[in-house]
């Protein structure tokens, strides 16, 4: 299996910034597609960021401009880059990893979810 953990939500004020790690640990042979996601009370989950194997990166409407995707891949690593935080991005945050693992099995995981909180 693949156990996810991430780090680095909090609270902040509104402008401010925060950058989200979650680091993928298992017998895992690769790692495709790394995301994140976030939900807020009485929303449904939406797409945060994706980055590719290759470096390619997909941005929501809402965080294109703000938000930065990177992945470190011998670290198993993916980290999400806030700045110019506001009210409306606080969320509790979800990484996605989409990964091979050396018994061939393909396998979706998600992290246990860190909580950011941005205040007016």
């Amino acid at each position: 299996q693949v156990q996810l953990v991430e780090s680095g939500g909090g609270v902040v004020q509104a402008g401010g910034s925060l950058r989200l790690s979650c680091a993928a640990s298992g017998r895992i042979l690769v790692i495709y597609e790394m995301a994140w996601y976030r939900q807020s009370p009485g929303k449904q989950r939406e797409l945060v960021a994706t980055i590719t194997t290759g470096g390619s990166t997909r941005y929501g409407d809402s965080v294109k401009g703000r938000f930065t995707i990177s992945r470190d891949n011998g670290k198993n690593t993916v980290y999400l880059q806030m700045n110019s935080l506001k009210p409306e991005d606080t969320a509790v945050y979800y990484c996605n990893l989409d990964t091979r693992l050396f018994d061939t099995r393909r396998i979706i995981s998600w992290g246990q979810g860190t909580q950011v909180t941005v205040s007016s």
